[in-house]
């Protein structure tokens, strides 16, 4: 799952360093899961299309660029990156709202961010604007509320809108992360000048007082947070569930979470439970969340390093091999095999025993 914070180019330094860093209807979601197809984007020849979960491809290569589907539609770009525009298709191929953005994202909640102009807005299912361009900087809605910058990255303040485009709570943050578990993170200025990251409800009432120099969102109960430059978690009575111990923390997802010891060049990276104790020792030079029960995990630097995958017990349940390397979803995960820089990429998807199920393409 994915989490995005509305935040400042610097601070993306510091949570490198730290590692801290409306809701549908029932009908709705039934819907969606039932109409929903699993599509994957590939590349060949310069241009971007869609196969399905057998590697058949599904809609031809055509397209400049494109995003992945979601709740039916996915992005795609028709033209070069200078001049060409963003519009959307449906799981056919069929351009359902003509390119006319200079960039968009994914739908979720409903709506999907779409940037006119160098401004941010939200439009829905038909092309139509709910939400018409006007914020510097915008994110997906999550729990019902978006969080949206208004002003440059230095001087700009964070706030959440609905979805109707009112602020709920007003531009008042230079941080704020989506709200994951009815909880978000927000720090009011720049990590340098020594204020603190705390949790906010829908309402913007601090539940869990600003005192961490670093936080992430909660999941499956528990945030990791950074007291000095140690990681733990807190539950959201801001208690400490795991004291602050490790050198970096990401989330916990399927019950475990990846935690590195040591410094940044050399840590050696491991999974812990709810409790704190090592699943799986560290032993990985990086590591991600389990998501459909395996996570990857590198073996080696940052230069020569290869990309692989276990398995809950820590056992290799795919070697690494691969220069890059994304988390399983609806049973593929995509692989980069570039040998070089990104213009040299070659993206390919394997299943869960490591086959591949589209050969890696340019």
């Amino acid at each position: 799952m994915k989490r995005k914070i509305v935040i400042s180019a610097v601070f993306l330094v510091v949570l490198t360093l730290t590692m801290a860093t409306g809701i549908k209807s029932e009908t709705e979601n039934a819907k969606n899961k039932k109409t929903e197809t699993a599509l994957f984007r590939v590349k060949v020849d310069g241009k971007w299309g869609y196969i399905d979960d057998t590697g058949k491809i599904v809609i031809n290569p055509q397209f400049s660029d494109a995003k992945d589907f979601n709740e039916g539609l996915a992005p795609i770009r028709i033209g070069d990156l200078e001049t060409g525009k963003y519009g959307y298709i449906d799981d056919t191929g069929e351009i359902v709202i003509k390119p006319q953005f200079n960039d968009a994202e994914d739908f979720n909640e409903g709506l999907a961010q779409v940037v006119i102009g160098g401004k941010y807005g939200y439009i829905d299912k038909t092309g139509n604007f709910v939400i018409n361009p006007q914020f510097d900087y915008a994110v997906d809605f999550r729990e019902g509320l978006a969080a949206v910058r208004t002003g440059d990255w230095e001087t700009g303040k964070c706030g959440y809108i609905d979805k109707t485009g009112k602020f709920v709570i007003n531009p008042q943050f230079h941080n704020a992360s989506d709200f994951s578990e009815g909880l978000a993170a927000v720090n009011i200025r720049y990590w340098w000048k020594a204020k603190k990251w705390g949790f906010i409800d829908k309402t913007g009432k601090y539940i869990i007082n600003p005192q961490f120099n670093g936080a992430g969102s909660f999941s499956e109960g528990l945030a990791h947070v950074v007291i000095g430059r140690k990681s733990g978690y807190i539950d959201k009575t801001g208690k400490f569930v795991i004291n602050p111990q490790f050198d970096f923390a990401w989330d916990f997802s399927e019950g475990l979470a990846p935690v590195g010891i040591g410094n940044l060049k050399t840590a050696k990276w491991g999974f812990i439970d709810k409790t704190g104790k090592y699943v799986i020792n560290p032993q990985f030079d990086f590591a991600w969340g389990f998501s459909e029960g395996l996570a990857r995990i590198k073996i080696g630097d940052s230069k020569t390093g290869k990309w692989g995958y276990i398995d809950r017990t820590g056992k290799l349940a795919i070697a690494p091999e691969f220069y890059g390397a994304w988390d399983f979803s609806k049973g593929l995960a995509r692989i980069n095999m570039r040998n070089g820089d990104w213009k040299t990429e070659k993206l390919g998807y394997i299943n869960k025993t490591g086959k591949w199920i589209w050969e890696p393409t340019r």
